[in-house]
């Protein structure tokens, strides 16, 4: 039950992406949303041919887009022989047998394309285990779409019965399955939660962040290891824990799954033993690509993620990355317009953030910028918590440093 719906072995898939600018959200703000759809696309191996918005107060509950804009929409992915259409929302079952039956390509939206990467990008049994549970309960009940050949068999005697019955066998085989994988993410639960409590007293410190905004490269810096890391959505799915020394004091170090806007709710439960070294970390560091036009919605998406899944009454560390990619449009002098975004340099930004956020600091992981006095901020804060909690280990600790 986990097809694979795009192979990056043969020839590039074409896509076309469908979004609504429906009420409360500005055009600017779908167009970065396709530009992040098209991102996730071109990890999942298809190639983005064109894109389409409609302005609705809210989605056609029939065919998502209205009927004319589907028009316009089928016309094209027929003349362009396209493969594949991805719409930026999760899709009703309804709504993916008519756009299907409309377009006559296949029909993803934005849940089914994630769990699909998730899907190509799981390695380990653990990460396997909880990308197909996901998967099953996003296909349960959109069975009946996925049996196109019944449109054939309509109305042919004796035929529309036992395909029926099909389906429903089928529904039976992945109930089924969905317990026994429930069953063996339980297993793994209580093996991560062991694991977790068999590493004595060291600290331990999360990093967090929307995905692709460098975790896995302050990973390697950091600790030294060689965690895998890569310019694409979900590099990594498993949790890494590493063990560093900062100044002789040691602490577990763990590089998360990164969090994206409208993460599937499946997926999140499924991965509720990979999100466990969020919530029991001591110290979060919060990553955030400092050189993404909309990194402050970013944070917020992560930040609501954090509250999720029970882990806002945690110490937190902004650590804005990637400053080395910065830019901005500085104004001449006699432009009067109102200043926006766009416009601010990387000083005003941290001017800005260290007024309200005491608790930040500003890298480049990539080009080592400004480590030193990353490692010594999250030596400080470690050392401050263990104090706390360790009284007697933090005497024989300076007793040691003596």
């Amino acid at each position: 039950m986990k097809p694979k719906l795009f192979d990056t072995a043969k020839k590039a898939e074409t896509c076309i992406l469908v979004g609504l600018i429906s009420d409360g959200i500005k055009e600017s703000q779908v167009n970065e949303y396709l530009d992040e759809l098209a991102f996730l696309a071109e990890t999942a191996g298809a190639i983005t041919d064109k894109r389409f918005t409609q302005k609705m107060r809210h989605a056609n509950s029939v065919t998502f887009v209205g009927q004319g804009k589907l028009d316009e929409i089928s016309i094209y992915v027929k003349s362009k022989e396209i493969d594949i259409a991805i719409f930026d929302e999760e899709l009703s079952p309804s709504q993916l047998r008519n756009i299907e039956k409309a377009l006559g390509c296949r029909i993803l939206d934005r849940t089914n394309l994630i769990l699909d990467i998730f899907a190509q990008r799981a390695t380990s049994a653990n990460a396997k285990v909880q990308v197909e549970l996901a998967q099953c309960e996003y296909f349960l009940p959109r069975l009946t779409g996925l049996w196109t050949h019944l449109e054939r068999q309509r109305g042919g005697i004796g035929l529309r019965g036992p395909g029926e019955t099909e389906i429903e066998t089928d529904r039976r085989v992945i109930r089924t399955k969905i317990a026994n994988l429930k069953e063996q993410l339980k297993k793994i639960n209580q093996q991560k939660s062991t694991q977790r409590k068999n590493r004595g007293v060291m600290m331990r410190i999360a990093l967090v962040g929307y995905t692709n905004v460098g975790k896995s490269t302050i990973m390697n810096l950091i600790s030294k290891s060689e965690v895998f890391a890569e310019n694409k959505l979900f590099a990594t799915l498993d949790t890494t824990v590493r063990k560093v020394v900062i100044e002789n004091l040691p602490f577990l170090l763990s590089d998360t799954v990164g969090f994206i806007r409208k993460l599937p709710h499946g997926l999140v439960e499924s991965f509720k033993s990979t999100l466990d070294e969020v919530r029991e970390a001591d110290l979060l560091l919060h990553v955030v690509d400092i050189s993404h036009p909309n990194f402050e919605e970013q944070i917020n998406v992560v930040q609501k993620t954090i509250e999720e899944i029970g882990a806002a009454d945690k110490p937190l560390f902004l650590v804005f990355n990637k400053v080395d990619a910065f830019t901005y449009t500085q104004k001449d002098a006699d432009d009067l317009t109102e200043m926006t975004k766009a416009n601010f340099s990387l000083e005003d930004f941290k001017q800005m953030w260290i007024a309200k956020n005491e608790n930040c600091v500003f890298i480049s992981a990539k080009e080592k910028q400004n480590i030193e006095e990353f490692k010594k901020l999250v030596y400080d804060k470690i050392k401050e918590m263990y104090v706390i909690r360790y009284p007697h280990e933090h005497f024989l600790y300076e007793i040691h440093e003596e």
